[in-house]
């Protein structure tokens, strides 16, 4: 029986999917696959192309176009509601599509109100607001010394912070560059992680600032938990995630925070045809951090669970997230710190690792 697939996202998790699309449309079933835009960017590889480490086709897909080539639809958009009883979506355009199956992997959203922010504020996802970051910043040395500020302590704040110094430095102006870390910078990492990367960012000249927040944005003017109003010209936020609200808008099943809560088969328990990936989803069986570790490992098991629902069996596979993940971060000056469980190094050689992990993932799908 032909039945219609739909891939709402374009991201991390759906990547193995979209190479095997020509195996479901030779079994004479249709697919659909929606995304915001013709690329998808690699979230791992975005601060050093805010650096300049990195030119954008380096570390995009061209996901549109490998749909095209593998026989499927791809519609430039947004999932706006999703009708589970009638197994139909509407997007963003008012567009009604049906589905027999369809997985979910729209990754996440900074978890701030836009509607304060004006043209000098930059959430960091999606990863292509660097992009117009980073011609704010060339454009901004050519005329005085910047004053940029990121907002978030976690390891995404301390990348762009580093990534942000790296261009500064090679267009050869100048700019004052704070980090606002929060309670504490990486408060979950190892110990000596803080140390080093601490250490790190004094020498690079950004100004940590730990125990203070950004409290809110006013006409996009950052207001901080100590009161203060700084005079930025830049302002990027790094302050955590959330899935997009479409699941809860939508009656189904989430998480706390707003993710399609899914079992152990990235599948929906009330809903059998709804999968998801990435960081759109709040895995039941246990809470996971919204690193891209794991919509990477979920690739195999969503192609295996997809094809098996498509397909009108039940042999789904389960997804086992690791309990330990490596995580290199980048400095911007091409060293970077190495951590897992409690093995922490810094250096060149952990940049060259992140750098030769990050272009074999880019190569493995293109």
């Amino acid at each position: 029986m032909k039945k219609h697939l739909i891939l709402a996202g374009a991201g991390h998790a759906h990547l193995t999917v979209i190479q095997h699309l020509q195996d479901f449309r030779e079994k004479g079933h249709r697919i659909t696959v929606i995304g915001p835009d013709e690329f998808h960017y690699y979230s791992g590889m975005g601060p050093g192309m805010l650096a300049g480490i990195y030119a954008p086709e380096e570390i995009r897909f061209p996901v549109g176009k490998m749909v095209r080539a593998r026989g499927g639809i791809f519609i430039r958009n947004k999932v706006e509601e999703v009708f589970p009883d009638e197994k139909k979506i509407r997007l963003e355009s008012g567009e009604m599509l049906s589905y027999d199956v369809i997985s979910f992997n729209l990754g996440s959203r900074i978890s701030w109100d836009r509607k304060d922010m004006g043209a000098n504020v930059f959430p960091v996802k999606p990863i292509e607001n660097l992009l117009c970051a980073r011609q704010k910043i060339l454009s901004g040395l050519k005329e005085k010394k910047m004053k940029i500020c990121i907002a978030g302590g976690g390891a995404a704040g301390a990348e762009i912070a580093a990534g942000i110094r790296r261009l500064v430095q090679d267009e050869k102006g100048d700019a004052e560059i704070t980090l606002l870390a929060g309670k504490r910078l990486v408060p979950t990492f190892h110990p000596k992680v803080r140390t080093l990367l601490l250490d790190k960012l004094e020498k690079l000249g950004i100004a940590v600032k730990e125990g203070i927040r950004l409290k809110q944005i006013r006409r996009g003017n950052a207001e901080l938990s100590d009161g203060s109003v700084p005079e930025e010209d830049l302002l990027f936020l790094a302050v955590g995630t959330v899935p997009p609200s479409v699941f809860r808008n939508s009656g189904l099943s989430a998480g706390k925070d707003g993710g399609l809560t899914v079992n152990s088969f990235l599948q929906s328990n009330e809903h059998s045809e709804i999968f998801g990936g990435g960081d759109c989803i709040d895995f039941a069986p246990r809470a996971l951090p919204r690193v891209g570790v794991y919509a990477v490992r979920q690739n195999p098991v969503l192609l295996h669970n997809i094809r098996a629902a498509m397909e009108g069996n039940s042999r789904f596979r389960t997804f086992r997230p690791q309990n330990n993940f490596m995580l290199i971060l980048s400095m911007g000056d091409g060293s970077g710190i190495f951590y897992r469980k409690s093995i922490v190094l810094s250096g060149k050689a952990a940049f060259w690792l992140k750098d030769y992990i990050d272009r074999r993932f880019m190569r493995s799908f293109l």
